[in-house]
Parts: structure tokens; C-alpha cells; sequence
């Protein structure tokens, strides 16, 4: 089946020419193209074409697109929308003065969204979600990554993947799960480190890995959390069963995680938010991604990551709403976007790149996903503007009209 998407005001390509992901000043050329049409061909790109050399009839099906912007599928590569429960309380308590670490080892943070992640059964966890994804699909989203890490025992770990596993079968974007066993200490194991240790390493990688539950290992290497040599061990058991990496690194402090993350060769390393001259340039030699979160920094009233250095520094840079109930519980791609701009200081077309190409390599789907190049997946935000500023500079307002995955449209707004 051949089908068209019509006379677009633009389509934004965001062509690598082949590369599939956008460092540093590259992400400011994102293929603005005018009187063009894309082709799509059963569910993939099969063609961008001038309108002057459109034939009629030679489509089975038709889609007019005129005075909209066609944008590759928005990818959303770091979120935590498996999640129960609400932290309002400790909303109000950073509002008087307590910050997010004190607040964590004073018992709060992650392990109180653990204990209501651990009270219900996966069809109550499914019920909760649905609404989430369903949101995120109408802003555009083709990918949506979500992390595992509100269960933090074998039981609940592993129900937390099922469940995303599941949301994948249902849904009709790629939903990626990642697991996140090492995301915090749980309560019972706060005096036993190592036999948490043990229970990640030897019960729940195993398992994740035999039944393919997820592709990536991911950890939180920070103070309150996981150690660096403790990152180190869980890695190497996840890398010798088969399972690429991604590191939660330098949010609240600089504790060797980019380090261990150079060393493991991890497909991305996430937060950045404090981070030395010295680190960037070791990002930018090894070639990870670097996906930044400025809803954190927004949510917490806490320093943004400095995505002009890394830019600027040949870093490949991604965004994400890092959707999750305690740090920020923001799922508006559109506010992150202009929080990027405002905040961090990046342009309208690096910041489309950081939504689109680069977190596709975050994901390492980018062959596939992330730009409307010839062969790669039909995926596609329509938006309600004739020009692609305007996604950026109209902060957290939802313009995409229109939501189309692997050639099917998937979600229509009702303005349409």
C-alpha cells in the first residue's frame, strides 16, 4: 500500500545523510523542507518528494496536510510512567525548605512511590498507566521509553516489566522497557548493601535477561544511592548476559559515574546536571549520548545541566520529561522543550533534534526511528502551525494534531 501525506507547510526532516544522529553543531540542521510531500510505502518512508512531481492517482490512499508541520515521531527517552501513588506531601515539603536528598533519607523519595508500586496487581498498574500513554501519544510520541525501579525486589521488579512488556503488545507505538533494579537501596536493605547486591546480580538480572524483558540495564549512581563500584559490578553481570547499559549520573554530585559509565560503554548517560569541564570532554570522545532532563531542574528548583558546553563540546544531546511522581512530574514534552530553550540556552532546531534523532541513538533505535529518511519507520507528528518555531515558543502548549506510527495514523485531535 502507498499512501501520502500532502502539501505540508514544512516537512522537518531532521536528515542525517545517513549518520543517524546529530552532535553538537550538527543538530542546528534539521532539513527544513517547503512544496514537499512524503511517500510512505506499507510502514516506511519511501520517498520525499517535490509537490511539482506528484502523479495522480498513484496513491491508494491519501492525507492532506496542508497549513501542518510534519516532524519525525517525538521519542520520549527517559521516563519513569510506571509509577504509583502521589508525592504531593513532599511537593509541599521542598516548598518549605527541605531538599529532595533529605527528604529521600528521611524515608520519603523513591521508597515511598516503591510502597504503593508493591500494593497493587499488574491489572491495577495497567489501569493507572493507560491514561499516561494515551497522553504522550497525543503530543506526538512514536517511542516512549519507560523504566522499571518502583519495585526493588524480584516480586515487584519483575511485575513492573511485565506490565510495560504488556503496554507494548497493546499499544501501538514502541513502548521500550528498561530495567532499573539499581535505582535505589529499598528499606530492608539500607544496612545491607550486598545483599541487594546480590539479589540484583544473581535473581533479577538473570531473569530479565532469559525472558527478554528488557534490552537495557540502567542505574543510579549517585550518593544516596549506588556507588560506582557498586554500578560496576551489576553492569558487568548485565553486560555478560547480554544487556547494553545506561547511566543515571552527576544529578546532585560528581561521584565517578562517567567514569564507570566510559568503561562499560554505556549507550547514554542521563541527569548531567552537575558535571566538570573534564567529564564533557570524555562524553564527547566516546560518542554516548547525553540525555538531559530540565523538568528535574524546573521541578526541584535545582541547576539546569549545561547543554551549551556539552553542544558546544561535540556532545550528541538529548531531551526528556523524565516523568516520574517525586522529581518531575512533568509528561509535557512541549514544556521541557521551552524550559531547553529558556534555561538551557539551545536553539529551536537543537532542541528538535534533542526530541527526535538523538534520543533515537539514546535508545539505539536510531536506524530505524528519529528522522523522516528514505527506509526508516513512518512515524510522524503533525502539528497545527505552518511554522516550526512556533512548537517551542509556545510553552507547554500541546500543537500536535495528529500522531501517525508506522504509517497509521494512531491519534487525530479533534481541531483536525
Amino acid at each position: 500500500m502507498i499512501s501520502a501525506l500532502l502539501n505540508p507547510a514544512q516537512i522537518i526532516s531532521v536528515d542525517t545523510k545517513g549518520k543517524h544522529f546529530k552532535p553538537g553543531k550538527e543538530m542546528r540542521d534539521i532539513c527544513v523542507l517547503q512544496d514537499h510531500s512524503v511517500i510512505i510505502e506499507d510502514t516506511l518512508i519511501k520517498d520525499i518528494i517535490p509537490n511539482s512531481s506528484l502523479k495522480p492517482g498513484r496513491f491508494d490512499s491519501i492525507l492532506e496536510v496542508k497549513n501542518k508541520v510534519i516532524l519525525p515521531g517525538l521519542i520520549d527517552c527517559h521516563t519513569h510512567t510506571a509509577f504509583a501513588g502521589s508525592r504531593a506531601d513532599e511537593f509541599k515539603q521542598r516548598l518549605q525548605g527541605l531538599s529532595y536528598e533529605e527528604i529521600s533519607k528521611s524515608g520519603g523519595g523513591i521508597n515511598k512511590t516503591v510502597s504503593a508500586v508493591r500494593n497493587l496487581s499488574s491489572e491495577e498498574l495497567l489501569k493507572i498507566i493507560k491514561p499516561r500513554v494515551d497522553n504522550f501519544i497525543s503530543q506526538g510520541v512514536t517511542t516512549l521509553e519507560i523504566k522499571s525501579g518502583y519495585g526493588l525486589d524480584f516480586k515487584n521488579e519483575i511485575k513492573l516489566l511485565k506490565v510495560i512488556n504488556h503496554l507494548n503488545d497493546i499499544y501501538p507505538i514502541d513502548i521500550v522497557p528498561t530495567f532499573l533494579g539499581a535505582h535505589t537501596f529499598p528499606l530492608n536493605y539500607k544496612e545491607n548493601r550486598k545483599g541487594y547486591l546480590d539479589v540484583l546480580i544473581n535473581e533479577m538480572l538473570p531473569f530479565v535477561a532469559q525472558n527478554r524483558l528488557s534490552k537495557f540495564c540502567d542505574g543510579f549512581c549517585e550518593a544516596t544511592a549506588f556507588l560506582p563500584e557498586e554500578i560496576d559490578l551489576i553492569f558487568s553481570e548485565a553486560e555478560r548476559l547480554g544487556l547494553k547499559t545506561k547511566l543515571h549520573t552527576n544529578q546532585f554530585n560528581s561521584i565517578g559515574g562517567i567514569s564507570t559509565a566510559l568503561k562499560h560503554k554505556c549507550i547514554s548517560v542521563e541527569h548531567l546536571e552537575v558535571i566538570s569541564d573534564s567529564e564533557i570532554e570524555m562524553i564527547s570522545k566516546a560518542g554516548m549520548a547525553a540525555v538531559l532532563l530540565p523538568g528535574v531542574s524546573f521541578f526541584l528548583d535545582y541547576q539546569f545541566a549545561p547543554a551549551r558546553k556539552l553542544i558546544d563540546n561535540n556532545v550528541t544531546v538529548a531531551l526528556s520529561t523524565d516523568y516520574n511522581p517525586g522529581s518531575s512530574n512533568i509528561a509535557s514534552l512541549s514544556l521541557i522543550m521551552s524550559l531547553a530553550a529558556i534555561k538551557m540556552k539551545m536553539t529551536v532546531e537543537e532542541i528538535i533534534s534533542a526530541v527526535t534523532i538523538n534520543p533515537a541513538k539514546a535508545l539505539d533505535i536510531n536506524s530505524s526511528a528519529g528522522s523522516i529518511e528514505i527506509g526508516k519507520k513512518a512515524d510522524f507528528a503533525v502539528l497545527s502551525t505552518n511554522d516550526y518555531s512556533e512548537i517551542v515558543y509556545n510553552i507547554g502548549t500541546n500543537l500536535n494534531s495528529m500522531t501517525i506510527k508506522n504509517g497509521n495514523v494512531i491519534y487525530k485531535s479533534t481541531a483536525f
